[in-house]
């Protein structure tokens, strides 16, 4: 990200003349970068990564390894390298995380196997969500961890062990929860049978992403029921692993293409990623035919992206299974609905824990002031953006919140053609 949108307090989006097109290409994923570091971490040897996201949220998750005694270097702007010894030692202070959720629940868990005591923290934003299940079933263990306020900061005394058994998780509010026992349980001292507590999971698809990143460190683990899974203690060897790219990140430009009439080629085709968000493809590609209702259960983080699209829909969408939303870097659902009826009174309405968006068409070419609040939300200002394609007077708040995913988002924008003016 370059220095002027990191101190730029707003962009306006200029709405586009002509169909978007071109060739742009996300940054590498997320999810699976902030998977492998941890696990090439716990490997013996050394691992490479490439095509790897290099963000605030992946700069967290490497710091913290490197705290705990970790070798990585970075030979490329996306790759790692990561000596691994199997072992993590005990750091000298908190772990800082900021607000990287990801990073937060699977290094609570992780750090279990520090033979010493370790906090795990991040900024106001992470302090507020939830982290409670996580603890409850690192106690049930045998760890002794807290977190008083059932948030980070959390206390961790590791023993340099994990003691195997069975153990249940509630992951009602996040899936993250499931992944980060079943990674650190590769590491215990006995198998370790994992069942989630309740029917059915959100976000299943980012635990067979867990799944299959701990195959590839050479993890042995086996799904035993719809929602349960046993994990020898087999510990993880090193790999080289390349990273995909990140289908949330591609959600951006596949709907800004859809929406101005074009189509934006980003390397890799909808049905070749391995991630859950990219599903959302079949959705962004029936605009202005978008359907009725959209459950989010499986694709949380394309939700953003699917409800700006939404309001310029030829009919109103409601976005239901997302309840989840409300616990993210912001609550989600209540930052769309208050941005969209900024853009227009009324254009978007919560009902519990759906989101109702009253779609309008008209709204393609028109004009309002609105001044979108991001809350310090990347996904936020990335979706509302989108807005600012179709329409004139889009403002985004604190656009340089991108650099959590994607620090080259507005570049990328810019370098399709649209045009962009910061506010310091």
């Amino acid at each position: 990200m370059n220095v002027r949108v990191a101190e730029a307090s707003a962009v306006r989006v200029e709405p586009v003349s002509s169909p978007l097109t071109g060739h742009a290409r996300p940054p590498g994923s997320k999810s699976l970068t902030n998977r492998a570091l941890p696990l090439a971490a716990m490997a013996r040897g050394v691992s490479h990564l490439s095509g790897a996201l290099k963000s605030d949220d992946t700069r967290y998750m490497a710091a913290a390894l490197r705290q705990m005694g970790v070798e990585i270097s970075e030979p490329d702007e996306t790759g790692f390298v990561i000596s691994g010894s199997g072992a993590l030692k005990p750091p000298s202070e908190p772990l800082f995380l900021g607000n990287a959720g990801t990073a937060v629940r699977f290094l609570t868990a992780l750090t279990a196997l520090v033979p010493g005591d370790v906090t795990v923290t991040g900024d106001a934003h992470m302090q507020k969500r939830p982290i409670a299940p996580l603890i409850a079933a690192l106690q049930a263990l045998g760890v002794r961890a807290e977190a008083p306020t059932g948030c980070p900061p959390v206390k961790v005394q590791g023993s340099g062990h994990l003691p195997g058994g069975a153990v249940t998780i509630d992951a009602n509010l996040s899936s993250q929860y499931i992944s980060a026992i079943l990674m650190a349980a590769g590491c215990a001292d006995a198998p370790v049978s994992v069942q989630l507590s309740g029917e059915g999971l959100d976000a299943r698809g980012y635990v067979d992403l867990t799944l299959a990143s701990m195959r590839a460190f050479g993890g042995e683990v086996r799904q035993t029921g719809e929602t349960s899974w046993d994990v020898q203690p087999s510990g993880y060897r090193a790999a080289d692993v390349l990273i995909e790219p990140d289908a949330s990140a591609a959600t951006y430009l596949w709907a800004a293409g859809q929406l101005t009439g074009g189509r934006i080629d980003i390397g890799l085709a909808p049905e070749d990623f391995s991630q859950p968000d990219a599903r959302a493809w079949d959705i962004i590609s029936a605009f202005p035919h978008m359907p009725d209702v959209i459950d989010g259960s499986q694709m949380q983080d394309a939700i953003p992206t699917l409800a700006v699209m939404a309001a310029f829909n030829a009919k109103p969408v409601r976005f239901v299974g997302i309840h989840n939303l409300r616990v993210k870097e912001c609550d989600r659902i209540a930052a769309l609905s208050g941005g969209l009826n900024l853009i227009r009174p009324g254009l978007a309405g919560e009902e519990g824990d759906d989101l109702i968006v009253m779609s309008d068409p008209a709204l393609t070419g028109s004009s309002c002031t609105a001044h979108i609040p991001t809350y310090a939300d990347h996904r936020i200002a990335m979706s509302f953006a989108l807005a600012g394609l179709c329409m004139h007077g889009v403002t985004i708040l604190d656009p340089g919140c991108v650099a959590k995913t994607w620090p080259g988002y507005w570049d990328t924008l810019a370098e399709l053609g649209v045009g962009l003016h910061f506010t310091d």
